[in-house]
């Protein structure tokens, strides 16, 4: 009971708060909330880079405090470098690497785990200060705390994925990479989401069937960046490099190579790379399918527009994914198409938030959706 009276209470008090105000502060939390975006997308294309050039496994443990500070004298070079020999990577492949090589693939994995530790600092540090001088509205609170739990979650995933490649593997796992990725991307998009609901937008509610379209768009570009994963787990792309034929035939044979079969569509790279290329006609498809869709529903507004940008975002995907894969996964081009999926992903959700309009202001009624109102202040 005496909860309840507290949460009466805030909810009161906020909608007090002076409307210039609520949006004021909105407007700073939204920043804040692009900049950790912007520090998320640094971070999967480090993470990207790091998986290319093959230094995901130079750093055996897990040290999230003390790992902060890398090897400052050549006897610490020399530890790092003997715990790396011990495991199958080096023993199978990488067998007689000097210092200064091991130095170049150390530095990759390093930076990765340190600008994950520096994107929790950007996103609880201010978290907690907005949250302690009363700039978050209560609606905002559960969402931005799922966030910062998912990261931390993210975390000791990244360390389940290393730790796979350490003992009787020479890579780490793909399953676990893709799942990696996938939550690096999810926290990606909730962030986005929620950063585009604090924006003013130009146009009113769209209607349920156009909502729901853009909310399936979401979801269909994240299962494609889980089959990249796959991909990327398996090095799949580094064979059949041919389009739109792969192994000379639309439909390649020795898809069910491996058995049960169900385990070709995680395990046999010739599948899993097929499955990828599917999944990006399909979701090209569906954007492009969307665009028609809106266009007929909502003809000369910004969300017909979005949508034709969005078919457009994707078309370009495409294509930098066939680039790719026909000259065999050059590191610079690797890295682009990896980028410009994230841009895909942020353009998806800003589009389905835009359909379901902002956040209502504290005070007004929870379907309250008229951006005219609401910022008329703006």
């Amino acid at each position: 009971m005496a909860d309840a009276v507290d949460m009466t209470a805030t909810s009161a008090a906020t909608a007090q708060v002076p409307q210039e105000t609520l949006l004021r502060n909105r407007k700073f939390v939204r920043l804040w909330l692009y900049f950790v975006l912007f520090t998320l997308f640094a971070l999967v294309i480090v993470g990207g880079a790091t998986r290319l050039t093959e230094s995901g496994l130079s750093i055996t443990e897990w040290k999230p405090i003390h790992g902060v500070i890398p090897p400052l004298s050549e006897a610490e070079w020399q530890e790092e470098l003997e715990k790396y020999r011990q495991i199958p990577e080096y023993q199978q492949i990488n067998k007689g690497m000097s210092l200064g090589e091991f130095k170049t693939i150390f530095w990759w994995e390093w930076a990765h785990r340190l600008l994950a530790r520096g994107v929790g600092f950007v996103f609880a540090l201010p978290l907690a200060f907005f949250w302690m001088t009363g700039r978050l509205e209560s609606d905002l609170k559960p969402k931005l705390l799922g966030i910062l739990a998912l990261g931390g979650l993210q975390g000791a995933v990244g360390w389940w994925m290393v730790a796979s490649g350490l003992v009787d593997r020479v890579d780490v796992s793909q399953y676990r990479l893709a799942t990696h990725l996938t939550i690096a991307c999810f926290i990606f998009a909730a962030t986005a989401l929620v950063a585009r609901g604090l924006a003013p937008h130009s146009t009113g509610r769209a209607e349920e069937g156009i909502r729901r379209f853009a909310g399936w768009m979401v979801v269909a570009v994240l299962f494609q960046i889980y089959l990249g994963g796959l991909v990327a787990g398996l090095r799949a792309g580094m064979t059949y490099n041919t389009w739109p034929l792969m192994d000379g035939a639309l439909v390649p044979g020795g898809l069910f190579a491996q058995t049960p079969a169900w385990l070709n569509f995680f395990e046999n790279p010739k599948m899993v790379q097929f499955i990828h290329r599917l999944g990006a006609y399909a979701l090209l498809a569906l954007a492009l399918w969307q665009m028609v869709f809106v266009l007929r529903r909502a003809p000369s507004t910004p969300h017909a527009r979005r949508a034709v940008l969005f078919a457009a975002l994707v078309l370009v995907q495409a294509a930098i994914g066939i680039v790719t894969l026909l000259m065999v996964v050059p590191i610079d081009v690797a890295l682009t198409h990896q980028g410009v999926a994230l841009v895909v992903l942020f353009f998806a959700c800003a589009h389905w938030r835009a359909t379901k309009g902002p956040y209502p202001l504290p005070g007004a009624p929870r379907r309250q959706r008229d951006e005219d109102e609401v910022y008329a202040a703006i």
